[in-house]
């Protein structure tokens, strides 16, 4: 009788613990008919490096990841922010406390990459491991299209500036605090994320509740 009862609890602790698992996400359609007008989120737009100890709602992270880089004309396909000859190489990963996502603008989901904390490999100040969301944004190279690697570095890297100030400009607008940032352990974050050679992390940037 013990041994049974030992096993029921057994067992009820791994499905407890699959419960738990972090798997995909399906985010809710994006507001976008909210926010200040442009002119004053520009006035308001600013890095913060200070972040309170409260979660990016869900509601704010769906708008937040639309407005970075979602899909604004479904006809077509196309993109918040440009990008080169429309290559679309920039993919948005979503580094969280409880596992790192792969932003689909198409299907407007998180996909699953790695569960666990990866926070602490997504910066090397130590606001990033504490703070609630970062954004790590990785160019494929595989889309970059034709053009000499020169061209491509260039063009990768002005994508991945739209689509941080898109960001900038979604947190100023409502109320949140943003940071963009350089400085990480790329090869580190990278074999953790599995990233092909010619995927290329470019920067990362910190988003939560101002301080």
């Amino acid at each position: 009788m013990k041994q049974t009862l030992a096993l029921l609890v057994l067992l009820a602790g791994f499905s407890l613990a699959d419960a738990q698992e972090p798997k995909s996400i399906s985010l809710s359609p994006p507001q976008t008919t909210i926010g200040k007008p442009l002119m004053q989120a520009l006035q308001l737009r600013q890095s913060s490096r200070e972040f309170a100890d409260a979660l990016v709602a869900p509601q704010d992270l769906s708008n937040l990841l639309w407005a970075a880089d979602g899909i604004n004309r479904k006809e077509s396909g196309k993109r918040t922010a440009p990008s080169a000859m429309n290559w679309q190489e920039v993919d948005v990963y979503v580094v969280l406390r409880e596992g790192t996502y792969l932003y689909n603008s198409k299907t407007n989901e998180l996909e699953l990459v790695a569960a666990g904390d990866l926070r602490g490999l997504a910066g090397v100040q130590g606001f990033v491991k504490e703070a609630p969301l970062n954004l790590v944004y990785v160019a494929d190279f595989a889309r970059a299209g034709k053009g000499n690697d020169e061209d491509k570095k260039i063009y990768t890297a002005a994508d991945v500036g739209f689509i941080a100030q898109n960001v900038y400009l979604y947190c100023a607008s409502q109320g949140l605090a943003a940071v963009v940032r350089a400085s990480l352990d790329r090869p580190a974050l990278a074999t953790a994320l599995k990233l092909r050679a010619d995927q290329k992390i470019i920067l990362a940037q910190t988003v939560g509740h101002p301080k």
